[in-house]
Order: structure tokens, then sequence, then C-alpha cells
């Protein structure tokens, strides 16, 4: 098939990120109603959309996300109208995470019916940051196109991220990623390995495992020298939000990382929830906050910013 005959759905923000870095951005039709960059996607004719209210605190939704689980229900649904009105060529989805989009046997049925055409569905599912360059290369190879050397392009400045902390003298600060805030729960998959190429000790969740629910006394006797918060799904003014609120409770206030100012809100919705080309950027963020005096990526203020600062973002 011909670049010009490519049409193509994305059911994942990070997926339209991949399509748009292989300069195929011209050849998207369609777009979940999460795809927001770059962007033009925006523009596109939206083919899915919420099961649950998004506009409630941690807890509310994680309970909404809790009884859809239980009936083993995504929590997002196709518009099959919409769909089929695109006649795609190929749809780009996961099945890594329930939570993330369309489940991957609601798109597998949507090809039970008459969508215009034959369909091939792209589905990535990486844990773990060198899984994510090869699901860039996964799509480069399913649209056509070679993706090999943007990947080189990506994991090069990854490379120089880490070389740069390695110089650092001081030994490695401990790091606390918070992935959800009610109930609490730690970042897994590709941020640890995030966190070590910044040049800090993670201390909660494993590489290439899903996010581990976390006690806040495990967190409090570990002590951790940095406190990063990137509720999934949440940009920076919202995590600042949330985050801010727990830190106005005395245990929360009580820790280290609180008390001497090394608690941090990061916007994860743009950058370390996505498992696409710019975990490279989220590598910088917490390059940024971890060894200020080495690195400054221009993120500060728009990506991240010092909790108690009422909105500021200086470091």
């Amino acid at each position: 098939m011909s670049e010009a005959e490519l049409r193509i759905v994305s059911l994942l923000p990070s997926a339209s990120e991949i399509v748009a870095a292989l300069g195929l951005a011209e050849r998207l039709v369609g777009r979940s109603h999460e795809c927001d960059w770059p962007p033009e996607v925006k523009e596109l004719p939206v083919c899915t959309r919420p099961r649950l209210a998004l506009d409630g605190s941690s807890a509310e939704i994680d309970r909404q996300v809790s009884r859809f689980a239980a009936r083993a229900l995504s929590i997002h649904e196709l518009d099959m109208d919409v769909l089929r009105s695109l006649r795609p060529t190929h749809i780009v989805t996961q099945d890594q995470c329930e939570v993330c989009a369309v489940s991957l046997s609601d798109v597998e049925a949507a090809l039970g019916e008459d969508l215009g055409g034959a369909v091939e569905i792209v589905s990535l599912s990486p844990m773990r940051l060198g899984q994510v360059w090869a699901s860039i290369r996964q799509a480069g190879t399913a649209l056509g196109t070679d993706a090999d050397e943007y990947c080189r392009s990506l994991t090069r400045r990854i490379a120089r991220i880490a070389a740069h902390g390695m110089e650092a003298p001081a030994a490695a600060p401990t790091v606390a990623t918070i992935e959800w805030c009610d109930p609490l729960m730690a970042a897994g998959n590709w941020l640890p390995e995030l966190v070590a190429i910044a040049g800090g000790n993670n201390l909660f969740g494993d590489a290439g495992h899903h996010s581990p629910r976390l006690e806040f006394a495990d967190l409090r006797a570990a002590e951790p020298d940095f406190l990063v918060f990137m509720p999934c799904g949440y940009g920076l003014a919202k995590t600042a939000e949330e985050a801010e609120r727990l830190l106005q409770g005395a245990a929360w206030a009580a820790l280290p990382a609180v008390c001497e100012g090394r608690a941090f809100a990061v916007d994860g919705n743009a950058y370390f929830n996505r498992p696409g080309p710019r975990l490279v950027e989220s590598a910088e963020i917490l390059a940024e906050i971890l060894r200020p005096e080495i690195h400054d990526f221009g993120h500060r203020g728009a990506a991240w910013r010092r909790l108690g600062e009422g909105g500021k973002g200086q470091a």
C-alpha cells in the first residue's frame, strides 16, 4: 500500500504522537477523545468516548474504574458510526492497559462490522523503555516507513542525559513517583528507568511491571529525598491541585521531602503516562528536578513545578 492510500485511526494519544513523529500526520483520519498532540490532531474526528465521569476526585474515578473492571468492561467505547465513516486502512491501539484506551477486544469486535475495506490493527504494548522504541519501529513497519534512525535519535538523547547524570559527584537521591493519589499508587512500567536515567534512585515500582499500590506507612518509612506527583491522565495544574491538597495533611507535611521543598508536580498526561517519543522529554524533566545544577532543558513552569509555590513554576 502506498503512503497516499493510508487512512490511519489512532485510538491512543501516544500512537498519534508516534504516527506524527514518523512523518505520517497527514495520513491520520481519526483519533481518540484523548489524543491531543501534536495540536493539529485535535481537528480530527473523534472515534471514542469515556464511559465514566472524569471530573471527580481521584477516589471517585478509582471507584468507577473498579466497577467497570469488576464487570470486565472497558472504560472507553468506540463510536462505530464515526469509525465506519472514516474507512480506515489501519487502526493503531494498545493492549497494555484496559484503563488507557479502548480495549483490544472491542477493536477486534469492530472489525466484525463493515468498515469499508480490509483494516489492519496495529496493537502496541510496551512496558519498558526499550519496548517503547520497539513499538515505534513496529508502527513504522506496519505503516510502511523506516523508524530506525528516528529511534536511534531518541536513544542518543536519552544516553546524553544519563551520561551527564553520572558526572554528578553526589550520591543518587532517592525518589518516590506517585501515579495516583487516592488510593496511593507508585509509578511502574518505564518510570523506574527514567528516574535512573535522570540520576535518581527509584524507591517504589518496578520497571516492566504495572504501577503498584503504595502504603503511606511505607512511603513515610522510606523518607524519599524527592516526591514527584504524576497522576495518570492529569495535566500540571490538576496534578498540583491534587498533590497540594494531600500535602496539607499533617502526616504528609512532616515528610522530609515536603519540609525541605523537594515535592514536585509534573504534567503526567502529556509526558510520563504516554509510552511514546516524549518520554525523552520526561527524562529531561526529571533531570531538571533531580539535578538542577547540571540540567536545564527549559521545561520548568510549563511541564513541572515545585509544590507550595502557588503555581509560579520557580525552582
